[in-house]
């Protein structure tokens, strides 16, 4: 993927480096029984706040955790500005989609980066939480180590792969600025946990097709997918399917616990978004076939 050299955004609040109480409040949803790798995965790309479900993370009688501020490294500083640079193009290209589609003005999230823990209002974030968006605030929250897990434990490596993360969180804000997401929560809110599993499926699986609609826009906007870079998000989409995170932890898939889709779910949905990139193309909702 081709991003040096190229603008970054300004709506990046670095807490890199800050000595951070995680307080842990009230989180989005949960999940259990998984496998500990499964359980940050899930838990980082549904946009949920995992870490009160995992032991010896750190928390202490009282609540809150604390870490000591971690130096910035050289990695550390280049992942930091990738991402800002995935974020801005994130930016350019949803404003390009929202007056040209939506016929309406995209107002933009703040990408929040942090480095061990941090706060939230849907909950403490650390990096048992891995990449989560927060509605509350509209903000997406990650900890660049996640690319690092991506690619030492689930073999997801590459440039691409770690946007394709970018690009799904920022998805459920163009969810929330839709008003998909809080119609969605609101119904998910009311029914029992298979019936909002299923929810949380679609809309999963519409966050992985309007970053299949940014893939798209950004290749032709600015040239900077290369030979490889869609194969590393399909290999990605793959990896965090819900039958192969089971099956990777031992367990046999179960349907009714899923709650971001199949691996072959997650592929199909993206590859949509990129051969038709319209947001009426991903509308999860109205498919009768996932």
């Amino acid at each position: 993927m081709k991003w040096q050299g190229r603008r970054g955004s300004r709506n990046i609040e670095d807490r890199r480096g800050r000595t951070r109480g995680v307080s842990r409040g009230k989180a989005v949803g949960g999940v259990s029984g998984i496998g500990l790798i499964a359980i940050v995965v899930i838990g980082g790309l549904l946009g949920v706040d995992v870490s009160p479900l995992l032991n010896g993370v750190g928390v202490g009688s009282g609540g809150v955790s604390t870490s000591g501020a971690a130096p910035i490294s050289t990695a550390d500083k280049r992942a930091g500005e990738f991402v800002s640079v995935t974020l801005a193009d994130t930016e350019e290209v949803w404003a390009e989609i929202f007056a040209t589609q939506v016929h309406a003005v995209y107002e933009p999230a703040t990408l929040v980066l942090f480095k061990g823990v941090t706060q939230s209002p849907c909950g403490g974030a650390s990096g048992a939480s891995g990449p989560f968006y927060c509605p509350a605030d509209q903000k997406a929250y990650l900890d660049t180590e996640f690319f690092a897990t991506m690619e030492r434990q689930l073999g997801a490596g590459g440039d691409f792969a770690a946007a394709y993360v970018v690009a799904h969180e920022i998805a459920h804000h163009v969810q929330d600025e839709l008003g998909i997401l809080s119609q969605a929560n609101a119904v998910r809110a009311k029914v029992n946990e298979a019936q909002s599993n299923a929810i949380s499926v679609r809309i999963e699986l519409q966050a992985d097709c309007f970053s299949g609609i940014w893939a798209r826009y950004a290749q032709e906007r600015f040239g900077s997918i290369e030979r490889g870079d869609i194969a590393e998000a399909m290999t990605a989409a793959k990896q965090i399917g819900d039958d192969t995170l089971q099956r990777n932890a031992g367990r046999v898939p179960s349907p009714h616990t899923f709650t971001h889709g199949t691996s072959e779910q997650r592929q199909r949905w993206f590859a949509i978004g990129f051969e038709t990139p319209e947001l009426a193309a991903c509308d999860t909702f109205g498919a009768d076939r996932l």
